[in-house]
């Protein structure tokens, strides 16, 4: 009796020994745990704000639902030191999983393959169906979609109540160039605050001017067009008679307060015009104000901003980042994040955001009608180039004529490479 119990003892020590073997393996127990969860990490330049949201509300609410995937989010300053960065990052295959970039990045990345291409995912259609669809055209390159915008901004024409009472008007003037003209009969001031390509370019193309052909591969005929040169001929006069802010070349114009109680009859800025306020002072700013999308009878006016996520290149957990980007863009957390300002891209979020907020409306409408800056891998380098000539104009040194047909001549060189 003894024998046989310890015969049986031994036989179990030993199928004990085996198993234990198999799962104190190292690799073969970190393999496990592998697939049991995944933690990806998130680089954003969120808000305090949406840093808050995104942290206690969003990502908490996306592990319950996806419990084998660990987000770590990583709060970045949004300027051109993050940009440098997640190239080296990216370059070395050392990137985050998911990184919220400005869309006016996502072409450098994305032509300079340092992007994963997300409609190579099989549910890459359904999601877009879902979002709105100009958003997305900045991170197109040749065949492929590098991006998937998360939230989206643009410009709207802000003008003066008080001043446009003053002038006889109820509504803004139909077009710009009426505009331009009752600030010229009224000696009112026209709000542009700079000459870089994001806040100068809305002014340039609701007076028919563009910067290159449809395909963004030209930029002489265009930026140094007849309607072009018409245009920043009409303000530079403006800036010459003092009706444009002397500190236009510098960027340092600030415009809030005079399109509001000032002599400024229209300015153009963002939803963060209205979105700062809240109570009171959101009803005295919407009171003040008329909204309305950069007038269109000359194409798209209204400039695309925001930003997308991404995958860079090296990523170790493409279907891991893929969910969480699908998550990211739902209607519901899209919903929760547009509580701070933010516009979605989720079409249906969107649509409530516009209901719940007053003054979004001219915004999403605007949305409808926007262009893109050229989304070209130089883009950063056009845009210096194009400032410069535009600051040389305003100063005098050269005509328009000049300066944007030498600005088209470097601009065509940097949009061929």
């Amino acid at each position: 009796m003894r024998t046989a119990i310890f015969v049986l003892s031994l036989m179990l020590m030993i199928t004990a020994c085996g198993r234990q073997s198999i799962i104190t393996d190292g690799s073969r127990v970190d393999k496990l745990r592998d697939r049991e969860t995944r933690t990806i990490e998130f680089w954003h330049t969120y808000s305090d704000e949406e840093t808050r949201l995104l942290e206690d509300v969003l990502i908490p609410q996306f592990q319950r639902d996806n419990p084998d995937i660990t987000v770590k989010p990583v709060r970045q300053g949004n300027n051109i030191e993050l940009k440098y960065a997640l190239i080296s990052k990216a370059s070395a295959d050392r990137a985050p999983d998911v990184v919220r970039m400005d869309i006016a990045w996502v072409p450098e990345f994305a032509q300079s393959g340092l992007l994963i291409p997300l409609s190579g995912f099989g549910d890459f259609g359904e999601v877009m169906d879902d979002l709105q669809n100009n958003a997305g055209s900045a991170g197109y390159h040749e065949g492929a979609y590098y991006s998937l915008p998360v939230n989206m901004n643009t410009k709207v024409a802000i003008y003066n109540r008080a001043l446009l009472k003053k002038a006889g008007l109820t509504a803004p003037p139909p077009t710009f160039r009426e505009a331009i003209e009752l600030a010229r009969k009224e000696r009112f001031l026209i709000g542009l605050s700079g000459l870089d390509g994001w806040r100068s370019l809305p002014y340039i193309y609701a007076l028919g001017g563009r910067m290159t052909d449809e395909s963004y591969t030209q930029a002489t005929g265009y930026l140094n067009g007849e309607a072009t040169v018409a245009a920043v001929e009409q303000l530079y006069s403006l800036y010459e008679e003092q009706l444009i802010d002397r500190g236009l070349i510098n960027g340092s114009g600030d415009n809030w307060g005079g399109v509001k109680t000032g002599n400024i009859l229209v300015t153009d800025e963002g939803p963060w015009f209205y979105s700062v306020f809240q109570g009171t002072a959101l009803k005295q700013a919407i009171d003040a104000t008329i909204a309305v999308p950069f007038p269109d009878q000359f194409g798209p006016a209204s400039i695309m901003g925001g930003e997308d996520l991404v995958i860079p290149k090296g990523s170790d957990n493409t279907q891991e980042a893929w969910t969480f980007m699908k998550w990211m863009t739902s209607k519901e957390a899209q919903t929760v994040m547009s509580q701070t300002g933010l516009i979605p891209t989720n079409l249906e979020a969107k649509a409530i955001k516009a209901q719940a907020e007053s003054f979004i409306p001219p915004f999403a409408e605007a949305l409808n009608q926007t262009f893109l800056r050229p989304p070209v891998k130089n883009w950063s380098r056009i845009d210096e180039v194009y400032t410069g000539y535009m600051k040389q104009i305003f100063q005098g040194e050269l005509t328009p004529r000049q300066g944007l047909t030498q600005a088209a001549a470097e601009i065509d060189r940097l949009l061929a490479t």
